[in-house]
């Protein structure tokens, strides 16, 4: 990382560590291995821009109070080359640090000369991620919780690119299994209900209009062709061709979502090409397996489960881990990923540790699998929960939603929360064109510098980026507050992809817009003064691209006219 940020925090540790020694050399401090030193932002203002408990981790090391140390320290601190205004010793040996004019001014013009790149960092290292999200089952339509999870999954494959990993987007299709089975059935008793038959649909079959639909259209193609087959010619029939058209419509809807996935994984290809039978053959071989009961098991409780569990059940058939245990060797291992991130729903809490159990058998370091689990969403209208839409009256899926809401308020409504929180989402104030609603304020935050812009410009006074010594200028608390938060960035990028949660981009945002407001409305930007007239505008130029640029990172736009 090489922003201001970063810059003032590497200079002030060098700075303490150098002091810690000439501490030494001249007998302030006695000999000894000072703990690793490490800032941190103080709570309150007032106690400077970074703090340090160099000090205080360090009496039982140097056996002297804190506050010694810390004042041995700080007279042996050299603020050259460094952007430290001035140090401080606070109560219990902490020292406290002020950045001064410079570093605000470079914070600034770091912004405007990076543009569109500030905010990356190269700690991922170019090291390769796959985050496989939403991965509905192709058998209906997605659901409020696919709609989460796509705006997650999408919004935290982002922030990982942005900390300088590199990143592909993957859709498991669910295309095999007992899903496709019932999908099958369903599809196969509408076909014979069609054609007059009297069969009633099973209990636990598929009973959307979806379903019917697909019937009928097949009917209109086929005729009653396959009512004369067998039941399982007819329902393969029925599913090669209802199958293809689900997943089209799901690329689809996901597409105007503003999702697009590098690859789509059918389950079906890890049986076809015996990928399932090979991880099966793996685990024996590696003696993690037994029979019992006429059943396949695996030694799950030697690798931290609760329980073994079943891998082939009695009629031979494998149960619905199998093939997702060889979809997580072909990522890691087939394909070489370094990390598999998958995002779940809260039902998932069990699978996780059989997953990395089964993995950790294979010789695969489990914590190469992260997993971000979601958690449900409740739709709220009027204070109350809602489950159908206002317009069609149906069950809310993702297409519906998007008919009732903003895709920018969709997108931001669920990434503002951390996924291992309930999300209620307000569908009233989804809606809202006002500062009330969390997209439409970090929203108008950037419309309204346009306008400034464009009104200065309409008056005459064509924008100028500062020069580094007119930002200087820029000494008021609303405007150090402001561009403080600017130069934290890279900063917050990198802890959210550290932590797999892209809900602080967008809180983030939503700070940025409290302090532009903040500052707008405390300083003049017009002013007559021309060089602090230069330095506010080029602020505020600052702020439209950082606004512009973590927007972009959770794809909702930054229009600049409301």
């Amino acid at each position: 990382m090489n922003c201001t940020a970063d810059k003032a925090q590497q200079q002030i540790i060098k700075a303490l560590a150098a002091a810690i020694e000439a501490a030494k050399a001249d007998g302030a401090l006695p000999e000894g291995d000072a703990p690793r030193i490490a800032l941190e932002t103080p709570a309150d203002k007032k106690n400077g821009d970074l703090s340090s408990n160099v000090a205080m981790v360090s009496a039982r090391v140097f056996r002297m109070s804190p506050d010694k140390i810390a004042e041995a320290i700080v007279s042996r601190f050299d603020k050259t080359g460094t952007y430290v205004e001035s140090v401080s010793v606070a109560g219990r040996g902490f020292i406290n640090f002020v950045l001064g004019d410079s570093y605000y001014a470079d914070t600034v013009d770091s912004v405007l000369t990076e543009g569109e790149a500030y905010g990356h960092s190269d700690v991922g290292a170019g090291k390769k991620v796959l985050v496989e999200f939403v991965s509905a089952n192709p058998t209906g339509p997605m659901h409020i919780g696919n709609a989460r999870g796509g705006a997650l999954g999408d919004s935290l494959a982002s922030v990982l690119s942005w900390a300088g990993y590199y990143v592909e987007r993957e859709f498991y299709i669910n295309d095999a299994g007992n899903q496709v089975e019932k999908f099958g059935l369903s599809l196969s008793v509408r076909y014979r209900q069609r054609f007059g038959e009297d069969i009633e649909m099973p209990e636990d079959s598929y009973h959307g209009a979806d379903i019917i639909a697909h019937a009928e259209n097949f009917a209109a193609i086929h005729g009653d062709k396959y009512m004369d087959c067998s039941e399982e010619e007819r329902r393969k029939a029925l599913v090669e061709y209802a199958l293809p058209l689900n997943i089209e419509g799901l690329k689809r809807d996901l597409a105007s979502y503003r999702i697009t996935y590098d690859t789509w994984f059918a389950e079906s290809s890890l049986h076809n090409s015996g990928a399932v039978g090979e991880v099966l053959e793996e685990l024996k071989k590696r003696g993690h397996t037994y029979e019992k009961d006429g059943a396949l098991w695996f030694e799950a409780e030697k690798f931290g489960c609760d329980k073994d569990f079943v891998l082939i059940r009695s009629n031979g058939l494998p149960t619905y881990i199998v093939p997702d245990i060889a979809y997580h060797y072909n990522k890691l291992v087939k394909r070489g990923f370094d990390t598999a991130v998958d995002v779940l729903g809260a039902d998932h809490h069990g699978y996780v540790p059989r997953m990395k159990a089964a993995l950790q058998a294979l010789d695969i370091d489990p914590e190469r699998l992260k997993v971000v689990i979601m958690q449900m969403v409740n739709l709220v209208r009027d204070g109350e929960t809602v489950k159908l839409s206002k317009r069609s009256g149906k069950a809310i899926t993702l297409v519906t939603l998007l008919d009732e809401v903003p895709l920018d308020s969709a997108r931001f409504f669920f990434i503002m929360r951390e996924p291992n929180t309930h999300c209620d989402f307000d569908l009233d104030l989804a809606v809202r064109e006002d500062s009330d609603n969390p997209v439409y304020y970090c929203q108008y935050a950037y419309a309204r510098i346009n306008s400034i812009m464009r009104r200065n410009a309409a008056n005459g006074l064509e924008y100028r980026r500062a020069e580094v010594g007119e930002l200087a200028l820029l000494r008021e608390s609303s405007e150090r507050d402001l561009i403080r938060h600017l130069g934290e960035l890279e900063h917050v990028v990198v802890k959210a992809a550290k932590e797999y949660d892209p809900s602080a981009i967008a809180k983030y945002a939503l700070d940025l817009a409290a302090l532009f407001h903040r500052f707008y409305n405390s300083c003049r930007v017009e002013t007559d003064d021309e060089s602090l007239r230069s330095a506010r505008l080029s602020l505020c130029a600052a702020v439209a691209e950082v606004m512009k640029n973590v927007l972009s990172i959770l794809k909702v736009e930054a229009p600049e006219k409301m």
